[in-house]
């Protein structure tokens, strides 16, 4: 069976195909080689479109304020040899085939993720009410668990035309795609997943109490009460391309496709000698994190780094959190339109903490003396923890658990505090669900915790859109066609997870910054190859459905 990808629903375009089409992305005037365009941020955006624009002849100029990576972020526990807590990112659907081509160019390996009631996790414990409930599969769980899973999938097929809209992605059939998908955007662009959960007809069916499982220990990855303000199609979008299904975890860490997509060599350059790469472009190392942005009176931009550094680019793109060209750089304000900077500014972004730490061995295969079950298991709860995770690293090397990963309110109530209370409080919470087990007495080394919203370079984990916020999303996305600006906003580009439709999920990252590399081409008097057609040559016949002002 044709598998299910992220091919739209907003957008149905091909990347994953574009990607390795023999012809190559595109091409520019050759007067246009060596033109140098500068990247703020060196995340996954901007090291892909640093890396296609190098294989074109231009010359990529990386900037970045904090950590290499982005929110692709592998912190090694010190002392281990490749033990580590994934800060960002670290599950990664099977569908998003734009990140896997880098993956596969690079060679890295993966691994099912350990989610709960995947045969990854063993077995999974929910602990919900002050009850605990065992499973290795749903159909391990009590009837009204499965209820709630049986309820969610009717709701998604009365709501959503669900089946078919998959199918017709599945197909890549870009009118079938368009004329379910369409009328949805007008539907529930201003409705909440939650109004979506009440209002169906499975759901209605059922007790509060359901609806509250729901959101406490939910379907596929877990809960997903935190959720329950978005927009509707911001959940739909995850649902019908499967990004909550068949993840997988990149083994040694995830941060190492950024790092070595740095230092890779390309076998096909434009211009360049055969030994570039993006780390030879620039000289080792990026520039010091970006902090002007301004038009130069030769109608190229200005950009100054945080050492009062200033150098002129032909061209621009920003991958870096939105809300950062208001609190963090020094935006020229005509570089945007006012419709544009409502968007960014706007955006919204969710919270999120992590609490890892280092043990000794994956003790928790070890089988319960009395029951015969393991010792300890992936667990969902309404306690603070929320979703605590296991990594078995193999019998050579210490093991992790990620005691907590939690979102929004309950990211929240642990933000002012130090990484040991984090722990305590974890442990605190877990010890009710496991009494017999002695956690504490396997832990190695110190812990890693993580607030993304307390990062100055990220305020937040990830976009959540909001009712409403369909409109805003679409400005952003559709940024890099550029034909009809005014010159004065041409030229500068925006990328990244927060401009995706896809949040939360580095494909959206991916096919942003592939959007931006074709808007960059245009912007050179480039174009694609006739037999492999860019995001810029499909826009106008593929692009998402404008909404009314």
């Amino acid at each position: 069976m044709t598998p299910v990808t992220v091919f739209g629903p907003d957008f149905p375009f091909a990347y994953d195909d574009w990607l390795k089409h023999p012809a190559g992305l595109g091409s520019v005037p050759a007067e246009a080689h060596g033109a140098r365009v500068a990247i703020i941020g060196a995340g996954a955006a901007g090291v892909i479109a640093g890396y296609e624009l190098m294989k074109l002849g231009l010359c990529p100029v990386l900037f970045e304020s904090g950590h290499f990576g982005g929110r692709l972020r592998s912190q090694p526990f010190q002392g281990a040899d490749g033990v580590i807590a994934e800060l960002g990112g670290m599950r990664f659907p099977v569908s998003g085939t734009g990140f896997y081509h880098y993956v596969d160019l690079l060679g890295l390996e993966s691994r099912p993720f350990p989610n709960p009631l995947t045969p990854a996790a063993r077995s999974t414990v929910i602990d919900l009410l002050g009850k605990t409930y065992y499973a290795e599969t749903l159909q391990d769980l009590p009837p009204l668990f499965q209820d709630v899973a049986r309820a969610y999938d009717a709701a998604l097929e009365e709501g959503a035309n669900f089946a078919a809209l998959k199918h017709a992605i599945r197909a890549r059939d870009i009118p079938r795609i368009k004329e379910i998908w369409n009328p949805l955007v007008a539907a529930w662009d201003e409705r909440t997943f939650y109004d979506f959960v009440v209002s169906s007809q499975a759901f209605r069916k059922l007790s509060f109490h359901h609806r509250e499982v729901f959101g406490q220990v939910g379907f596929g990855t877990g809960g997903w009460d935190s959720d329950f303000p978005n927009s509707m199609l911001e959940i739909l979008r995850v649902n019908v391309t499967e990004c909550d299904d068949h993840q997988r975890y990149i083994l040694g860490g995830v941060e190492q496709l950024p790092r070595r997509l740095w230092a890779h060599t390309p076998h096909r350059l434009t211009h360049w000698p055969a030994s570039t790469s993006l780390r030879s472009l620039n000289t080792g190392a990026t520039r010091a994190g970006a902090k002007r942005l301004r038009r130069l009176p030769d109608h190229r931009i200005e950009v100054t780094d945080s050492w009062g550094q200033a150098e002129a680019f032909d061209a621009v793109l920003v991958t870096c959190q939105t809300h950062l060209l208001t609190t963090q750089i020094d935006t020229e304000e005509a570089l945007f339109s006012q419709e544009l900077w409502m968007a960014l500014d706007r955006t919204r972004y969710m919270q999120s903490a992590k609490t890892f730490v280092m043990v000794d061995r994956p003790f928790w295969k070890d089988p319960d003396p009395a029951t015969g079950r393991d010792t300890m298991s992936m667990t969902l709860t309404d306690r603070m923890t929320r979703g605590t995770y296991l990594f078995d690293n193999g019998p050579d090397k210490p093991s992790v658990i990620c005691l907590s990963y939690a979102w929004m309110t309950d990211a929240l109530k642990v933000l002012p505090l130090p990484v040991e209370k984090r722990v305590e409080l974890a442990l605190s919470a877990l010890a009710k669900i496991y009494p017999s087990v002695d956690i504490r007495s396997h832990i190695l080394g110190d812990p890693i915790t993580v607030s993304w919203e307390t990062d100055q370079n990220f305020l937040g984990a990830f976009k959540g859109a909001l009712p409403g916020h369909y409109r805003y999303n679409h400005r952003m996305f559709g940024h890099f066609m550029q034909g009809e600006m005014p010159p004065g906003q041409r030229g500068i580009f925006i990328a990244g997870d927060s401009v995706s439709w896809t949040p939360a999920w580095v494909e959206g990252a991916v096919q942003t910054s592939l959007n931006a590399v074709a808007g960059i081409i245009a912007h050179f008097g480039g174009r694609a190859a006739p037999e492999n057609p860019s995001p810029v040559d499909a826009y106008a016949a593929h692009g998402p459905i404008r909404l009314s002002v």
